[in-house]
């Protein structure tokens, strides 16, 4: 085995090892850990990407820097910290839908949009049954709602127009950011207290598997494209 490979390897047990002790900490609700592993959490994913590819694309370094940002501005419980963590959320995804579209350009617009349309109609019934979104944050949340859709939509029709490996992990990542966002929408917003304790740990176990498989398919990608 080569050193890269030993480093790769060391790396990706030490992303788990962080993972689950973050995840346990967000149970017991143990701040000062918190708020050291979670912004680690991106930051090995960093390290894992520049150790694993050969392309190392900046676009997609930047948008697990912004992911480094909203972990950190989740943390905190006030609306404004929600408020930034948003922005920071949206921006990420924004880079994210434009890599996707740049490695697979949309060619045909009706599996796009027969894709997209069933995300778009469920987070925009869950939106409407809301009451507790603060007015400042109205619009960010129905943008977040439509970029959340369009990924997923992108991700759903290239598995369906083309079932490859590399878009059978997107779609898996696609589902992970799908339910990572319920979870949050639910536990910010539906002030459901009973069962707040188990929210937050079952946000950060999806976050990590979801940015994890986005790891991968960047990394298939850009392999494939290679051969």
């Amino acid at each position: 085995m080569t050193n890269q490979l030993k480093t790769l390897r060391g790396c990706t047990i030490l992303y788990f090892i962080i993972s689950f002790i973050e995840i346990i900490s967000e149970y017991f609700s143990n701040k000062p850990l918190i708020f050291i592993l979670k912004p680690l959490i991106p930051l090995i994913i960093i390290v894992l990407y520049l150790i694993d590819s050969k392309e190392k694309n900046k676009l997609y370094i930047v948008a697990m820097v912004l992911s480094m940002v909203t972990n950190v501005f989740f943390i905190p419980s006030g609306a404004l910290f929600l408020f930034y963590a948003i922005i920071a959320f949206l921006l990420h995804r924004i880079i994210i839908i434009y890599l996707l579209l740049k490695i697979n350009p949309i060619k045909d617009f009706i599996p796009f949009l027969l894709a997209t349309a069933p995300f778009l109609l469920i987070f925009f019934y869950l939106f409407s049954e809301t009451e507790n979104i603060p007015n400042d944050s109205y619009v960010l949340v129905i943008v977040q709602n439509i970029l959340m859709s369009i990924f997923a939509g992108i991700a759903l029709s290239n598995y369906v127009m083309n079932d490859s490996k590399q878009n059978s992990i997107l779609l898996i990542s696609a589902f992970l950011f799908v339910l990572l966002q319920f979870v949050v929408f639910i536990e910010k917003y539906f002030m459901i207290f009973e069962l707040k304790q188990m929210f937050r740990p079952m946000a950060m176990l999806l976050n990590v598997f979801a940015f994890f498989t986005l790891y991968k398919y960047m990394i298939e990608t850009e392999k494939s494209n290679n051969n």
